[in-house]
């Protein structure tokens, strides 16, 4: 990073060309910084500052500079803020015009002068009220935005929300509906619009850089799922759990669709996992097949899917060709090459006419896994009323629209993957896909000539094409969102992601599978800080507790444990493989005559409101935006090595944000030496074949004991913090 200055104001000619800039492009940008300063003083503090920035992040900064300039700007710009004083500085500021034409401003504008009467002012102003009013009066806050979305109903719910079982702590939503939700993705709408020649879904081939890019209609999308449905009803009963453990490509977006309109509920398992971890999720599941590739195709290489999904699994795999036409594996007898599943409707006299399957809304459509802190995955059912949750909360706080591209890089396996397939599809925009790696320029380039206009993103993926600088060159003009999710972002990250596409605002999610939906995001109605969230999701309400449990003021500046208020539409009530009530509410405390909800997380909330994710209450980690446990590391790495007594896994982030480091902690048997580099390389390659190959060992600590309370629990928390001074002194050094 280039020196900064202690002031916008202050800011020298020599800095710019320091930044990187050519002198005579040097001169003119100084030149135009002045201009922009005009009739502005520093004295005038904060407002002056945010006024500046506000100027020159819309007129003076380009994608195309430096990202050494975009860093001596908007760090010297607020180079006198106080964040004791003020909170965070905001980057992107929402203006009353722009506000109206938003998914949640148009709503406000309809609605609000009668709902919330003389409070109303307008769409920014009159936000946290209409926030806070969504929680307050959910029956009529859905009632609108159910309207909003292509939801359609083969039987309509008797009310939105019915709270007269008090054992039900959610309540009961949309009581007495039937649907099949994957046919409200596929139908054409007048609202939001959609039609059967709409572009469904695009996506290019990684390599194909220079080709067009794909597209497939409405209509196109429909005929193939329903083509796959007939398949599924050949093979399988309806109710069975099937299985997707492949790529997000367009096959698995239709395979997914067809499994839940043929009335079957789709296994979802990331690609990524190792055999054991598949294995397991698929007893879980009970699932009756599976469908995956012979390979996934990364970067030219070949690395291979089917031979890990086969080993110690009996249920009969469907195999699609990773690339071509041809499998190139070698099946076993009873499993099925994807032509031939295809194949076996070919006698139906109208194999693109489907009847679906259709449910109650609280029917079961899709099982995914979260890990809790035990190691053992917990089997969270989706039902039918979760996309519209998940859908929801993108329409309002994205406000994707019908004329959006939306592109998130992800899997099916993880919340992300069903979230941007329903986000897409129930609000009438279109399904970007890369199929690909995304951690370079062949992503980026898609980005640019697919005319992405939201992008989703996790911080770990920023931070490799900051690192890398592949985006030079790539033009993001139309992208008008970028969202985040996974992790906590860096501020120095984000400011290279926004400043990519012209400061446009980032979106942060984080919610949870069990939720499915983020209860903390951003909204394009409010001013946006870096690395932080602006506000509670829409008709959604939590509290931070103090260390006895007691609920801090809502506008109280805190850092605590998060717990929400139980009514929430879309959160599970049950688990298939753990007690709900046990993980989710016992031993949580009352407070305004409702039981609240453990999530986990602590959070900081900051002067001026906003909030920052500071890490789990539990021994949960989040690694590169994918949450693991510390029992689930230790596992694998106390079998490594005949020397180690017992290790401690830990996940320390350097300051308030930033991606988590895994530290494994080692105590040796007595009399026992080992290096700790040698032992990081083998944890690291028996991690990465046990649980997850995205995984990475940062640092591996010897010590002599470790810390326990006294009935001999591992107070890993206590070895957390030691690890962050410790990182963070030499970090400084």
């Amino acid at each position: 990073m280039v020196p900064l200055r202690e002031s916008i104001w202050a800011v020298t000619l020599e800095d710019l060309i320091g930044a990187g800039l050519p002198p005579d492009e040097a001169r003119s940008t100084h030149a135009s910084i002045q201009r922009a300063l005009q009739g502005l003083r520093r004295s005038n503090g904060p407002e002056a500052a945010m006024e500046a920035w506000r100027r020159l992040s819309a007129g003076i900064l380009r994608p195309d500079h430096p990202h050494a300039l975009h860093q001596l700007v908007y760090y010297s710009t607020y180079g006198d803020w106080d964040q004791s004083v003020r909170g965070p500085p905001p980057y992107w500021f929402p203006s009353r015009a722009h506000s109206k034409l938003t998914n949640l401003g148009r709503i406000m504008e309809t609605h609000c002068p009668k709902l919330l009467g003389s409070l109303y002012q307008d769409p920014i102003t009159s936000f946290n009220l209409f926030q806070k009013f969504s929680f307050d009066h959910q029956e009529v806050y859905w009632s609108i935005v159910l309207k909003e979305l292509s939801v359609v109903f083969q039987k309509g719910p008797k009310c939105i929300l019915d709270i007269s079982d008090k054992s039900n702590h959610r309540g009961v939503w949309l009581p007495g509906s039937v649907l099949n939700i994957a046919e409200c993705c596929l139908l054409p709408m007048n609202f939001p619009k959609k039609q059967d020649n709409s572009v469904a879904v695009v996506w290019r081939d990684e390599g194909c850089d220079d080709s067009p890019v794909n597209h497939m209609s409405l209509k196109e999308l429909r005929e193939q799922v329903i083509l796959v449905a007939n398949a599924i009803d050949a093979m399988f009963m309806k109710g069975d759990a099937i299985a997707i453990d492949m790529p997000m490509t367009v096959t698995a977006v239709i395979i997914y669709l067809a499994i839940i309109l043929a009335g079957c509920v789709v296994v979802s398992i990331a690609d990524s996992f190792a055999a054991n971890e598949i294995v397991t999720r698929l007893n879980v599941s009970r699932a009756k097949g599976i469908f995956t590739q012979d390979f996934i195709v990364r970067g030219g290489k070949k690395f291979p899917l089917y031979s890990r999904v086969i080993e110690c699994n009996p249920c009969k795999a469907i195999v699609i060709p990773g690339t071509g036409k041809v499998v190139d594996v070698q099946l076993r007898r009873d499993d099925v090459l994807w032509n031939e599943f295809l194949s076996s409707v070919g006698h139906l006299r109208r194999p693109y006419h489907y009847s679906p399957t259709y449910q109650s809304i609280d029917s079961v459509t899709n099982i995914l896994f979260s890990s809790g802190t035990t190691g053992q995955p917990k089997a969270i059912p989706w039902t039918q009323l979760s996309p519209i949750r998940i859908a929801s909360d993108s329409f309002a706080h994205a406000d994707i629209q019908s004329n959006d591209i939306f592109c998130w890089p992800t899997n099916l396996g993880w919340v992300m993957g069903p979230a941007l397939l329903y986000s897409s599809f129930l609000s009438g925009a279109t399904l970007a896909l890369f199929h690909g790696s995304p951690l370079g320029r062949s992503f980026g380039k898609f980005v640019q000539d697919s005319g992405v206009t939201i992008l989703g993103t996790v911080p770990s993926l920023v931070k490799t094409w900051k690192t890398s600088d592949c985006m030079e060159g790539i033009d993001w003009s139309r992208i008008r969102v970028l969202a985040s999710t996974g992790e906590t972002s860096t501020i120095d990250d984000d400011l290279w992601l926004s400043s990519r596409a012209s400061y446009c605002p980032i979106i942060e999610f984080c919610g949870g599978t069990e939720l499915a939906s983020c209860y903390i995001q951003g909204s394009l109605l409010q001013p946006q800080v870096f690395g932080a969230f602006s506000t509670p999701s829409m008709s959604t309400g939590f509290v931070i507790l103090d260390d006895h449990g007691t609920p801090y003021a809502d506008d109280q500046p805190c850092v605590g444990e998060v717990a929400l208020f139980p009514v929430y539409m879309g959160a599970t009530d049950r688990l298939l493989n753990a007690d709900n009530e046990e993980i989710y509410f016992k031993g949580m405390p009352t407070y305004k005559g409702m039981k609240l909800r453990r999530h986990g997380d602590i959070l900081q909330r900051t002067i001026g409101g906003y909030i920052v994710v500071q890490g789990r209450a539990d021994d949960t980690m989040n690694l590169g935006g994918i949450k693991t446990s510390s029992v689930e590391i230790e596992r694998v790495c106390n079998g490594v090595d005949d020397r180690v007594m017992e290790t401690a896994a830990v996940s320390v982030r350097i300051g308030s944000v930033g991606p988590e480091q895994l530290v494994i902690m080692v105590v040796l048997k007595n009399g026992q030496h080992c290096e700790a580099d040698f032992l990081k390389a083998k944890f690291s390659k028996a991690i990465q074949k046990n649980l997850n190959p995205l995984f990475k060992v940062s640092l591996v600590k010897i010590i002599p004991e470790f810390p326990r309370t006294a009935s001999n629990k591992l107070l890993r928390r206590v070895l957390r913090d030691q690890m962050k001074r410790e990182l963070s002194t030499y970090s400084r050094i």
